[in-house]
């Protein structure tokens, strides 16, 4: 009987890709950016794929934009040799499906194998790309805590099993290495990673690298700095539909979004091809009502299944925080870990602020003592930090403030504990390492 289920879920799938019958329209434009096709316009809705049988071969595109006289298709592919008079037919919704044998491969947008292993097993579930979010009443509590073993993490911005953490960073101050050593993290069951507008050669030195050792359960989804907008916006959609499979299994899920920035640009580009206004900083609107939901997705899943925990890189222009895509991600996280290029500068990786960083869900994790602790802890960063203008120019004397000698003894020994690289060992116990670094 459950034979007879998988074939006919099998050709219930196969018939959804090739239907017995394809409605076709006539492609009346061509733009750099997106064409035009006639005559099918009320057999479309957003989110459509279009085909175009070129070469030997069906090349894709999305419906952004539907009116009377036609509809705006943009093509995943970064150039396709589509001609005025070309035959376009509908291809349906996109989706994916997902099957327990992906775990260690590679993938694209597309969910096309990209490692060389061979075709992908399919499952017998459909994912959609564009899934909506667990309703918000029947999803689990979150309460459990989790160790990173990154001890700056652990420390001051813990995460519980189903929070979404986003790490804001400017350009090369250490954000892919931080979510590299996350990745390695051994206390998940599946570890989905979608790199997003990463640089070719980052890719292989990544998987090869600090996912090394969790590559046989890692599914890691690829779109790199030079496809399309269409396809680095859907890198993004495709990771989550692979960790809501295998969260949908009872599994614990880390996913790794590398970066929620760079799916922002490209969702302006497919926005702006469709002919929306620019409204901030040249993002259209529906880019800040897509992010959101996108975010959304991730997070504790319904009563029985499994959860994902998230950790989204959000790479800040220009070291503005206050930019408008990273504005309204801090607004919809669980928290926020603030990389800081001076303390780059400085050669201490990770180079976390404690003081702009914080964890929403932190005292679901710390124990009373712990909390007090930790804050204390802070306020003695603070005011070494706040005061080192003042020692610079020679205007501190040791014995004339206790709280302030307290701090210049103890702050430089908390930084030296906190350092920590992509190569060195995971921290087992954060607190009994930081207490022993400060006595030492």
């Amino acid at each position: 009987m459950n034979a007879l289920v998988r074939l006919q879920a099998a050709v219930e799938s196969a018939m959804e890709d090739v239907p017995p019958l394809r409605v076709g329209g006539i492609v009346r434009e061509v733009t750099p950016t997106y064409f035009r096709v006639s005559g099918i316009s009320s057999y479309l809705r957003l989110g459509d794929r279009v085909g175009i049988d070129q070469d030997g071969r069906t090349r894709i595109g999305e419906v952004v934009r539907v009116d009377e006289a036609g509809a705006a298709v943009k093509p995943f592919d970064e150039r396709v040799p589509v001609g005025m008079g070309s035959v376009a037919f509908r291809a349906g919704s996109l989706s994916l499906s997902p099957d327990r044998s992906w775990k260690g491969r590679v993938i694209n947008a597309l969910g096309v194998p990209l490692d060389g292993e061979g075709l992908l097993a399919r499952g017998e579930h459909r994912m959609p790309m564009d899934a909506e979010p667990p309703p918000a009443m029947t999803r689990q509590r979150i309460q459990k805590g989790i160790r990173t073993g990154v001890r700056v993490i652990d420390l001051f911005t813990p995460l519980c099993e189903g929070q979404r953490m986003g790490i804001f960073a400017g350009s090369g101050v250490g954000k892919s290495t931080l979510l590299a050593m996350l990745a390695r993290s051994a206390v998940f069951d599946t570890v989905v990673v979608g790199l997003v507008g990463e640089r070719g050669r980052e890719v292989r030195e990544f998987l090869e690298g600090p996912l090394a050792s969790n590559r046989h359960r890692s599914v890691v989804v690829v779109s790199t700095s030079d496809e399309s907008p269409m396809m680095r916006r859907l890198a993004p959609q495709s990771a989550l539909a692979v960790a809501e499979y295998f969260r949908d299994l009872g599994e614990s899920v880390l996913l790794i979004i590398d970066s929620v920035t760079r799916y922002a640009h490209a969702a302006r580009d497919v926005a702006l091809a469709a002919g929306e206004p620019a409204v901030a900083r040249g993002y259209a609107p529906s880019v800040f009502s897509t992010l959101p939901k996108l975010l959304e997705r991730a997070g504790p899943g319904t009563e029985g299944a499994g959860c994902i925990t998230a950790v989204f890189s959000v790479l800040v222009d220009g070291d503005d925080h206050n930019d408008p895509v990273a504005d309204a991600i801090r607004g919809t996280l669980d928290g926020h870990i603030v990389l800081d290029r001076a303390i780059a500068d400085q050669g201490r990786f990770p180079a976390v602020n404690v003081l702009g960083s914080i964890s929403r869900l932190a005292d679901h994790v710390w124990t009373p003592e712990e909390r007090d602790l930790v804050r204390r802890l802070k306020s003695m960063v603070a005011r070494f930090e706040d005061t080192r203008d003042l020692r610079l120019m020679g205007g501190y004397h040791a014995g004339s403030d206790p709280e302030l000698d307290q701090a210049v003894a103890l702050v430089p020994k908390i930084y030296e504990a906190l350092r920590q690289y992509s190569d060195s060992p995971p921290s087992l116990d954060p607190f009994g390492e930081l207490a022993q670094a400060i006595r030492g």
